[in-house]
């Protein structure tokens, strides 16, 4: 009896040497979700579970020699794009989406780590803004990520309104970065509000969720789901995983295992 293919996720993502973010967090949540997840690494991150200590992104020709050797051998189902590391890999990645623009792509603009590292050049934001955000079926940035991406609004609300006016069908501004006792994720689209997400805040932190969230929400879309749908699903799923976390270091906690 033939068997149904799992569909395929191409991952744009750093390499997170304590395994708890990045491609690691990427492949971990694809493959509990029954996708293929197919990596391209961008960048070479020195990090542990309290901040990254410094990064070296991966050449710009490798990036797209990577990401055309698999594309040209196997039907890809979306994008997610995490870290980008530079500006000449934002070009790159620019030139593959561009190649295929019918793919999904769902944007986690990493910007800056969870322990509060940057990841990023400030350049950067300008090349995602022209290069990336155009191609998005959805965009999920944390706050900070927010108002950096879109530093002339003065609310959330604007710069959701501005990410959607550069060409993001669809903004998920997550919340965990907000000094409140209950994280709201707020998801906008076709240039209104749509509606917001509430959970109580658990204790700690947590690593690798932003990375986690948006390839849930990218591996629920490979699998046929509407943008909405898949938000939904993704944000119920990494909710569940959060709640299961481990102390493993000395700073943030691990997601657990899905089961």
């Amino acid at each position: 009896m033939d068997t149904i293919a799992p569909p395929i996720v191409m991952v744009f993502s750093g390499h997170d040497p304590s395994g708890g973010a990045g491609v690691q967090a990427d492949i971990s949540t694809l493959s509990r979700l029954g996708c293929h997840p197919c990596s391209v690494i961008t960048a070479l991150t020195i990090q542990d579970s309290r901040n990254v200590k410094d990064f070296t992104p991966v050449s710009s020709a490798l990036i797209i020699a990577q990401a055309r050797a698999v594309l040209e051998d196997l039907p890809v189902a979306a994008f997610k794009i995490g870290m980008t590391g530079s500006i000449a890999n934002v070009e790159a990645i620019h030139t593959i989406v561009n190649e295929y623009p019918d793919i999904p792509l769902i944007l986690d603009p990493v910007i800056a780590a969870g322990g509060g590292g940057s990841l990023a050049e400030a350049e950067l934001v300008g090349a995602l803004n022209e290069l990336l955000i155009p191609y998005c079926s959805i965009i999920t940035p944390n706050t900070p990520e927010a108002r950096l991406l879109c530093s002339d609004a003065d609310t959330l609300d604007a710069c959701a309104q501005q990410l959607m006016a550069g060409g993001a069908d669809y903004v998920l501004i997550t919340g965990g970065h907000e000094p409140t006792d209950t994280v709201v994720n707020r998801l906008w689209g076709h240039r209104q509000f749509l509606a917001d997400y509430r959970q109580q805040r658990l204790p700690g932190e947590f690593h690798g969720t932003g990375c986690s969230l948006a390839s849930a929400i990218a591996g629920y879309v490979a699998h046929g789901s509407s943008v909405l749908a898949a938000v939904r699903d993704a944000q119920t799923c990494v909710s569940k995983i959060i709640a299961q976390a481990q102390q493993l270091g000395h700073g943030q906690k691990f997601l657990a295992q899905w089961t």
